[in-house]
């Protein structure tokens, strides 16, 4: 059976700047294929799944024995609706704490399994799976489609409040409070130097074998009431924890400890910065995963899987 609701006494964690590398990423590393599963005459179907979750108790994406991830939690709602077991593919493993609005996975399904069609199967699973993870919706996708290798490029916002009583108490949990003044423009104009295709080693955690280049699209950021900024970033993928790390290197820069330009000598790094504070889980949420149409799926997932090369 599905877990229970989510407690309702747990509580963000709180800022504290720390170097070093995470122990989880906030997507995979694009370097090993997860083959699709074809339609074979009738047989399976391919259902994408769009999703939504507060991170705040769950131990991250991926299936880890003894934890409650999002993947458990909705692997076992759906093998109890179906009456068999189920593997979701995902568009990104996101860290623990980290939330999301549009999370996408797939599946590979036997109609036979659900007679009453997808939408009576939201219904199902919005009444077994527990309140901190909704299963927005489900339709059937080509048999090319691949939610995690098909992917053009992944959407994260990440939220924070410098106002001096904090975080509203209904955005607490997706709300970094950050106890400093900060410089937007500073903020800003650091951030216009990090576009474009770059090797992001420094703020990458490492990974054997792993690329580390990657075109960041978008990096801006907006002032909302009440001291509450929100940067919106936009990449072709991202590696281990480069959306908090670049996060957390702005922030030194908008507090003054660090000058703008010292982000540029970031991307002339051989290996990742110890320099680099990462930002806290919660303030971060995958927002939204862009595709290609469906006769470009399958071209986009053989490119994804290519590796790619160093920059120097």
């Amino acid at each position: 059976m599905a877990p229970g609701p989510t407690s309702t006494t747990s509580r963000p964690p709180r800022w504290t700047p720390r170097t070093g590398t995470l122990t989880s990423p906030d997507v995979p590393d694009v370097v090993a294929p997860e083959p699709a599963t074809p339609h074979r005459g009738g047989g399976l179907v391919r259902v994408r799944l769009d999703i939504a979750y507060d991170g705040t108790d769950f131990a991250g994406w991926a299936r880890q024995p003894g934890q409650r991830t999002v993947c458990g939690v909705l692997e076992e709602a759906l093998a109890t609706v179906l009456r068999t077991p189920v593997t979701l593919t995902v568009a990104g493993r996101t860290d623990a704490g980290v939330h999301a609005a549009g999370q996408v996975a797939h599946v590979d399904l036997d109609p036979a399994t659900m007679p009453d069609g997808l939408g009576r199967l939201v219904r199902r699973l919005a009444r077994l799976l527990p309140t901190d993870v909704r299963v927005r919706e489900l339709r059937e996708v080509p048999a090319e489609f691949d939610a995690r290798f098909s992917a053009m490029r992944r959407h994260y916002a990440y939220r924070l409040t410098t106002a001096p009583w904090g975080a509203e108490p209904l955005r607490a949990r997706d709300t970094l409070v950050w106890p400093h003044e900060l410089d937007v423009d500073r903020i800003r104009e650091a951030s216009a130097l990090l576009l474009g295709v770059h090797d992001f080693v420094a703020f990458c955690r490492h990974r054997e074998g792993a690329s580390t280049v990657r075109g960041l699209e978008r990096l801006d950021w907006s002032e909302l009431a009440d001291g509450v900024l929100v940067a919106r970033v936009s990449a072709d993928a991202f590696c281990h924890s480069m959306v908090r790390s670049l996060v957390g290197a702005l922030l030194a820069v908008g507090q003054g400890r660090r000058d703008r330009d010292w982000v540029l000598e970031l991307l002339t790094a051989s290996q990742r910065s110890g320099s680099i504070a990462v930002a806290p889980a919660h303030g971060l949420s995958l927002v939204g995963v862009d595709y290609p149409p469906e006769h470009e799926l399958a071209a986009r997932a053989q490119t994804t899987r290519a590796v790619r090369g160093p920059l120097r």
